[in-house]
């Protein structure tokens, strides 16, 4: 048997092929839970069993989060103790929709645990001196866990402020969708949002993650465009 014939034949397949896969690529994996949530979201959030979907998918993207973060410069244990204790708050939110401090502190935490999870993916593409496909790919799941982390920031200010935010839909509550919508707007400065930040707290908050956004293309772009030149020349 040729050498050919033997890596072919010792390729994974399967379970195994998917496991290398989400070993290999975590962020590949992340990127693709982060789009899947905003495609089932509209589908989801409008049912009467919507919040507690919305929690399981939350639980998908924490672990995978968690997953993700074993292959940046970040730590892993700390990932552990911001994104499951968020997520129980989260689930207790669900079940208990007029506990305010609970819905607070819930959607407060998942924003930090996805900002701790960007960090992790930031601190790993400059860390780096080889561009590989999986930095590409931790460049992309960055952005729509940046996209989340002020979502769930945006949802914890109006539940602790009432009426920050105007527009979108009927009634004075902005859905967690909506507030996704806003947030993508302002990450990618691109301003097409029917809601707008109407108390102070909101208003910082956009103010920040509009700045997030221009850094973000200014900082980890230009990183990317420097490794690959690098390359280039070696």
């Amino acid at each position: 048997m040729t050498k050919a014939w033997y890596e072919l034949d010792s390729r994974p397949t399967g379970i195994n092929y998917w496991a290398a896969v989400v070993r290999k690529q975590p962020s590949a994996i992340l990127v693709a839970i982060q789009l899947l949530a905003i495609v089932l979201l509209p589908w989801v959030e409008s049912e009467s069993w919507g919040r507690a979907a919305i929690a399981g998918i939350s639980l998908i993207a924490v672990t995978f989060g968690i997953w993700t973060v074993r292959s940046t410069p970040a730590l892993t244990w700390l990932a552990l103790l911001i994104g499951f204790p968020a997520f129980l708050l989260e689930v207790w939110s669900v079940m208990d929709v007029e506990n305010v401090p609970v819905t607070f502190s819930a959607h407060l935490l998942l924003s930090v645990f996805y900002f701790y999870i960007a960090y992790g993916l930031i601190a790993y593409v400059f860390a780096d001196t080889w561009v590989t496909k999986d930095e590409f790919f931790a460049v992309a799941a960055a952005f729509t866990v940046l996209l989340f982390a002020f979502a769930y920031l945006y949802v914890a200010v109006q539940t602790l402020v009432p009426d920050s935010f105007a527009g979108g839909g009927s009634g004075g509550r902005r859905s967690f969708l909506e507030l996704l919508y806003f947030s993508g707007a302002n990450l990618t400065s691109v301003g097409l949002s029917d809601v707008i930040p109407v108390k102070p707290h909101a208003r910082a908050a956009t103010m920040i993650e509009q700045l997030t956004g221009v850094l973000y293309v200014a900082m980890v772009i230009s990183r990317l465009v420097a490794l690959t030149v690098m390359r280039s020349r070696s």
